[in-house]
């Protein structure tokens, strides 16, 4: 597709909203060392880069909005425009290299250029260095960002989501099974009944989950984490084990998710009591995207989200009921229709001239939003490690970008044995975003501790990320 959906042309008018606002996701790869020089890097990022046709595509806008801004290749595509190279000042250790994070992701990307940069990062301790890849999120969400990026690394990508996104060659046509290849007109009279009663209740639900969307963004949020966001960013990132958190959920019947969202629920408790704010039920709605990418579009580099939003339950003082509120939480908003409510929406808007869904998104861009805190993201990431340019991939952290008054950003991203959490907040609204990160990795030990027996560890100093 080469024409903009309307939910990725909203990323581009929310950025329009606010000069403050860049909308770029990404992730940081940090790698063994030591680096490849310029003249053998260039050659391998151009061989890979040009691997994914959208890489060397453009905007091309059209006056009043009269239709919807489309993809175009760049005549004069230049790899030099994209892939810069710098180094980080002694001693290269988490702080210098979040920092630069947070400085390259405050900035916009250049609109009448491919939306996309690569950052070769030098100087790391140890003698590794990184690579920090940064897209316009009107160019793909997370799952197909991910995926495009792990193209860049050296595994075969063929048989991945990635290779689905960047082909080396075109797929297949799609196979009907045998049920869907000829109909029994006997078991479609049967189904009849069974399909008008499911409509019935998908519209019921789905009107359900709009209501609960709206009540949701008109309800001011009983915080101050939210509020107007400047030109300055910070950025933090913790890690933990994927094996602890399968053991606690063996051991609570959760999800990963859940374990995940409620060591993010606890950390955020402990800011807003450093603050000296009472977490209540209403003082942390959370954005929680949710994919609806089915099997038909793996191909497609756009956007294929719909969003829950939950309140994550700051209020609960012990770890295993935060756990299990967390899950229950979920899983009703899920059962709610918030997930099919957004995913209708955005449908209908596809469907309206792009003139008037356009005009509309940008006015809804301009009201005052206090009723959503945070999103909190987590996108499935390769599970073996990578690989580039024969060196590996020792972590890989995720960034997810703020915007709509919304101040902080957690994006999670499984590698390999590790869960990553990468955390972007506004530089006013948090004096040391450290604590976010070292809150997420104590309530994970907690849980752990709990899931065996033993007595919940104290909170541990800081810890070097830089592995």
């Amino acid at each position: 597709m080469n024409n903009l959906s309307t939910l990725d042309a909203g990323f581009l008018e929310v950025e329009d909203a606010d000069r403050r606002v860049s909308l770029a996701i990404g992730a940081v790869a940090v790698i063994e060392g030591p680096p490849p020089n310029q003249e053998a890097l260039l050659p391998a990022l151009d061989q890979r880069v040009r691997a994914c046709p959208r890489f060397g595509h453009r905007l091309r806008l059209h006056p009043l909005d009269l239709a919807a801004p489309e993809w175009v290749q760049d005549p004069h595509f230049d790899l030099g425009r994209h892939v810069r190279r710098v180094a980080l000042p002694q001693p290269g250790n988490d702080r210098e290299l979040f920092g630069l994070i947070a400085d390259v992701m405050a900035r916009r990307l250049d609109r009448d250029r491919p939306l996309w940069e690569i950052w070769v990062i030098e100087g790391l301790a140890g003698g590794k260095w990184a690579i920090l890849t940064k897209l316009h999120h009107c160019m793909a969400d997370g799952i197909a960002a991910t995926h495009i990026l792990t193209a860049l690394f050296d595994d075969d990508i063929r048989d991945s989501f990635a290779g689905k996104i960047c082909p080396h060659k075109a797929p297949g046509p799609e196979r009907l099974s045998p049920d869907e290849s000829g109909a029994n007109p006997l078991n479609s009279l049967g189904g009849l009944w069974s399909l008008v009663t499911a409509l019935t209740a998908g519209v019921a639900r789905t009107a359900q989950g709009a209501a609960e969307i709206v009540a949701g963004l008109l309800h001011p949020a009983a915080s101050s984490l939210n509020g107007p966001i400047s030109d300055l960013r910070r950025y933090s990132g913790a890690r933990v084990a994927l094996a602890d958190i399968e053991l606690v959920c063996q051991k609570f019947d959760v999800t990963i998710n859940d374990v995940a969202l409620a060591a993010v629920t606890e950390s955020f408790r402990e800011l807003l009591i450093k603050q000296g704010e009472r977490p209540r039920p209403d003082s942390l709605r959370t954005l929680v995207p949710v994919s609806v990418r089915s099997a038909g579009a793996l191909g497609e580099t756009d956007n294929r989200v719909s969003l829950m939003l939950p309140y994550l339950p700051v209020e609960e003082e012990n770890p295993v009921q935060r756990l299990r509120t967390v899950h229950s939480r979920l899983n009703r908003t899920k059962a709610g229709g918030q997930r099919q409510a957004g995913h209708a929406f955005l449908a209908i808007t596809n469907r309206l001239p792009f003139s008037l869904s356009s005009w509309a998104i940008r006015l809804l861009m301009r009201l005052p939003q206090r009723g959503v805190v945070t999103v909190a993201t987590n996108v499935p990431g390769p599970r073996r490690p990578l690989q580039f340019m024969g060196r590996r991939v020792l972590a890989m952290y995720p960034i997810s970008p703020i915007a709509l008054q919304l101040r902080i950003a957690v994006a999670m991203l499984s590698y390999a044995d590790d869960l990553f959490f990468g955390i972007l907040a506004d530089y006013d609204v948090v004096a040391d975003i450290d604590q976010l990160a070292r809150g997420i990795e104590a309530a994970v030990a907690r849980l752990v501790a709990i899931s065996k027996g033993r007595k919940t560890p104290r909170r541990r100093g800081k810890l070097s990320l830089v592995v």
